[in-house]
């Protein structure tokens, strides 16, 4: 495998841009293959089934593109997924995420934390896990958010609807004391503006966007996998929803204009 081979990354739908950016500003010289499943988002309301076939197919995808290594930028895929691809491929460099759960325990003052998260990341085992790892010393109130990454989807990122449904989460959590809030999905970081408006300034906001692009790089380096300076390519990005949408929010969330390509993946919901 070629140093300068590309790492592909994908999730749901255009959450998983988040990692994204936190994986170019750490390794510029990386060339970035992005895969956002639009066509089923969001994950969270899939059954683990579902979301299994979904991912080996994407993966495999983007495996025939030339990856390196993949990065699994989605919670729920994560927890759904992860350890199959990781059996199938024990030779690929895998990165998934989970909710920041153990940085937000070490980060309550409180002793009370706050995850607004999809449904099926809630829901799963993987989650279970970490609370019972992590979270002994804490309280932790979970908060389903369903919608809120269909909105996200839209590029309505501050809209008045958004701002509905994000503030009727919120309140209760502040109300059972939490001062710290684990974003427990990666398409939450593009409401952080948002959330900052509706909640204190002493609650801490957490999520694992840098953590994943610290583990990618020392996954990389222990296999001398980095790419060679300057020679990344530009980010190529495919998607299974609508593409004239996606082209609509992509400035927006990525900050600069990408062509996005059908993704040629078959599935249906």
């Amino acid at each position: 495998m070629s140093s300068n081979a590309p790492v592909g990354v994908f999730d749901s739908g255009v959450g998983g841009l988040s990692v994204l950016h936190e994986i170019r500003a750490r390794l510029p010289d990386e060339s970035l293959l992005y895969v956002a499943d639009s066509g089923h988002v969001p994950y969270g309301e899939k059954s683990p089934e579902f979301i299994r076939e979904r991912s080996q197919a994407i993966a495999a995808f983007l495996l025939e593109q030339g990856a390196k290594a993949l990065v699994l930028a989605c919670n729920t895929a994560t927890a759904a997924a992860v350890a199959e691809l990781r059996e199938r491929y024990p030779d690929l460099p895998i990165v998934g995420m989970e909710p920041a759960v153990k940085p937000a325990a070490a980060a309550t003052r409180s002793g009370v934390v706050g995850v607004l998260a999809t449904t099926g990341t809630l829901k799963s085992a993987k989650f279970a896990a970490l609370l019972d790892r992590f979270a002994n010393d804490v309280r932790v109130v979970t908060q389903p958010c369903p919608g809120l990454v269909e909105q996200i989807e839209a590029g309505e990122l501050a809209s008045p609807r958004t701002r509905e449904l994000l503030q009727g989460w919120v309140e209760p959590l502040l109300a059972e004391g939490c001062d710290t809030l684990i974003l427990g999905c990666t398409h939450y970081p593009f409401i952080k503006p948002l959330l900052r408006e509706l909640v204190p300034p002493s609650v801490s906001l957490v999520d694992t966007g840098a953590a994943v692009a610290r583990r990618l790089q020392q996954l990389l380096d222990q296999r001398a996998l980095r790419a060679e300076p300057g020679s990344a390519q530009p980010t190529r990005l495919w998607s299974s929803g609508e593409l004239a949408q996606l082209q609509q929010v992509l400035p927006v969330l990525w900050g600069e204009a990408l062509t996005a390509q059908a993704l040629p993946v078959a599935g249906k919901n």
